[in-house]
């Protein structure tokens, strides 16, 4: 009897660095979502080919503000405490400016939460900007670098910042290495699909890419995943407050926490969760 020994076919396996733009991903994908405590390194197994063999994750974010959500800093150190059991995955610091400058408004004007306009309506008001600097510059510098470093054989990254057309660009056509777009947005920028050699929507992956709750960190102490990313609640209410003979005052707000939904609602009475 004859004995065939049978070979696995070998399949070309890349090195392969990743580069994520942390607050596009942020913004584009997981602001609104429930799947903020996300375990980039999973998401990337998951949105990848098999043949890709990820050598090391770049993450490119600043320390947030506390100047809007007084809980952002410490949710922000909490996560980033979780990034770091990950293997090979590298933090790159830009900053978070924030600073109170003059712009002008849309009109007619429009506000949140709605209300009496003031009159006469302005043309321009003073308001509280935030910009992060510095994070597209350090992607795009390192992507360069690494490519003509030889530090992968095949780079992903992960954005919709059209910024980084050029980095890109330097990469697939003088370097000649591929680049994938693992995009956060359901639309991506056409500048960015048209280098791309290949494009992959990360939203199908981000709810099976979750960390445990708690982390086991170094030397078992466990970090534990933000309260206010528990979970999410649209509420409905209505004011109680009102004068007889008024209008009842309807209001919808999207309530992350237990904590939050009590202090919000207060004088009003929920008339439904969704």
């Amino acid at each position: 009897m004859q004995v065939r020994r049978l070979f696995a076919c070998r399949i070309p396996v890349m090195r392969t660095v990743v580069y994520i733009d942390g607050f596009n991903l942020y913004y584009r994908a997981l602001r609104e979502s429930r799947h903020k405590w996300l375990n980039l390194h999973a998401l990337c197994e998951a949105a990848l080919p098999q043949t890709c063999d990820i050598v090391a994750i770049n993450y490119y974010t600043a320390r947030v503000s506390g100047s809007r959500n007084p809980n952002s800093p410490k949710d922000q150190n909490t996560y980033l405490k979780a990034l770091g059991t990950l293997p090979n995955l590298h933090i790159h610091f830009g900053n978070f400016q924030v600073t109170k400058t003059w712009m002008p408004l849309v009109q007619p004007l429009q506000f949140w939460p709605p209300g009496v306009a003031p009159h006469p309506v302005p043309d321009s008001v003073r308001v509280v900007k935030t910009e992060e600097k510095g994070s597209d510059v350090n992607l795009g510098t390192h992507l360069v670098r690494d490519a003509f470093a030889g530090a992968f054989e095949h780079a992903v990254i992960v954005t919709n910042d059209t910024d980084l057309k050029e980095p890109m660009r330097i990469v697939v056509d003088e370097a000649g290495l591929p680049v994938t777009l693992l995009t956060p947005a359901s639309n991506p920028a056409l500048t960015l699909r048209t280098l791309a050699s290949d494009v992959r929507h990360l939203a199908p992956y981000l709810g099976v890419s979750q960390f445990p709750d708690p982390v086991i960190g170094p030397e078992g102490k466990l970090i534990a995943k933000p309260v206010d990313w528990q979970g999410q609640a649209v509420v409905s209410v209505v004011d109680l407050t009102r004068k007889p003979g008024e209008m009842p005052r309807f209001q919808c707000k999207r309530i992350h926490n237990s904590s939050a939904l009590h202090n919000f609602v207060g004088n009003f009475a929920v008339m439904g969760i969704r």
